[in-house]
């Protein structure tokens, strides 16, 4: 079995997801005792946030580059960002190590390709909805047509998942916002709901509503079972 390295705390609440998904998944495949191998680093999302919000990438980059070559470090062999928001520093991380990273944005978008899926809506922080390092990602490799909220919509999702869900805040009149904006890209078209921050599954599962939903939490988890678990290098 290969050691899973995790880049977590962005934030600590989906990171324990992750976590629990991970060893869960190993051991349905492996039986008996087995657990997860994992190598972690997880970080104070205080200061992630704030150069979120600043604009200040560079320093973003640079903090979780550290905090990656201390995973690899500590035996990983393959990494996962374990977050979508900052897969925009992705390329440099990746440029950084040398054990793989495992693309959250690849692992949903050849899932969606495998389900058959074309136009899909994407739920997320303001970053990963409006930016091109993410939706760019799925529609130039997967030839996904990803469609997002209005720019009000926009801001509610956003604004839940730093002021409540990243706070382990559940709340049910969010839960029904976020559903009428679901409803809302299902109107447009979108066949299927990619939920584009690994907090959104802490709020709304796929028993709150019939659009499809692709939790990006527990696809980029079984994608990493799989290959731990397989015998290529």
């Amino acid at each position: 079995m290969k050691t899973i390295g995790m880049l977590g705390g962005m934030s600590w609440e989906s990171t324990a997801s992750y976590y629990q998904l991970l060893n869960t998944g190993i051991k349905t495949v492996l039986g008996g005792l087995h657990s997860a191998k994992i190598a972690m680093v997880s970080v104070d999302f205080e200061e992630i946030e704030k150069m979120q919000h600043n604009g200040n990438w560079p320093a973003a980059a640079a903090h979780l580059i550290a905090a990656a070559q201390s995973v690899e470090a500590a035996g990983a062999d393959f990494l996962l960002i374990c977050t979508n928001t900052m897969h925009k520093v992705a390329p440099e991380i990746e440029a950084s190590i040398s054990i793989p990273l495992l693309h959250i944005a690849d692992t949903t978008g050849e899932k969606l390709v495998s389900d058959n899926y074309k136009k899909v809506g994407l739920l997320g922080t303001a970053f990963t909805m409006e930016q091109e390092f993410y939706k760019g990602r799925l529609s130039q490799k997967y030839s996904i047509d990803v469609v997002t909220p209005n720019s009000a919509d926009r801001q509610i999702v956003h604004d839940i998942i730093y002021k409540e869900l990243c706070l382990g805040t559940i709340l049910d009149d969010s839960r029904a916002q976020y559903l009428r904006i679901i409803n809302g890209l299902k109107s447009q078209g979108a066949e299927a709901i990619i939920l584009g921050c690994t907090e959104i599954p802490l709020l709304v599962q796929q028993t709150h509503t019939c659009v499809p939903l692709y939790d990006t939490t527990a696809i980029h988890a079984a994608s990493a079972i799989a290959f731990a678990t397989s015998s290529n290098t």
